[in-house]
């Protein structure tokens, strides 16, 4: 009897183990989804929560301060992108990274979230790297091409 009830004492202890893990990932995904987007996580499609500790995933700009920017006519790159999207995958690991080491500030749209935003900058499909030059798009690279074109691109718009 003493073994049984040891064994079940075991097992509790791991299951609230395990709730205990399981609510400071959840908190945590919760704290970084307020940071990036302003909602809870659970307000978020899967795919993006995936992506929110993601380092080449925080510099997200919302349609408000997107629009904000245009509206100040500001000069700035945006990249379109959906964390469901299989060239967006690939292309951000190496956008991200160049643009940083190049000194230049990338604002990411997500246009999972903001679906309702693909007619607002004319997106048929993605992912899109646009330059915006005082508050107009005046050059854009659609889908994936080598990583020296996303290298001309930023050198030919960097201020």
């Amino acid at each position: 009897m003493k073994k049984l009830a040891i064994y079940l004492s075991i097992i509790v202890a791991v299951f609230v183990l395990l709730f205990v893990i399981n609510k400071a990932t959840v908190s945590s995904k919760d704290s970084k989804a307020k940071e990036l987007y302003g909602v809870s996580a659970s307000k978020l499609h899967p795919d993006t929560v995936k992506q929110l500790e993601d380092p080449n995933y925080q510099s997200i700009v919302l349609p408000e301060d997107l629009a904000k920017s245009v509206n100040n006519k500001e000069s700035m790159f945006v990249y379109f992108f959906s964390p469901d999207c299989h060239f967006c995958q690939r292309v951000t690991p190496i956008v991200y990274p160049m643009s940083q080491d190049m000194g230049i500030e990338l604002k990411q749209f997500n246009i999972l979230e903001f679906r309702n935003y693909l007619s607002t900058y004319n997106i048929q499909s993605w992912p899109v790297l646009a330059y915006f030059k005082e508050g107009v798009e005046v050059d854009r690279i659609v889908g994936e091409v080598p990583q020296n074109e996303y290298k001309q691109f930023f050198e030919k718009y960097k201020q």
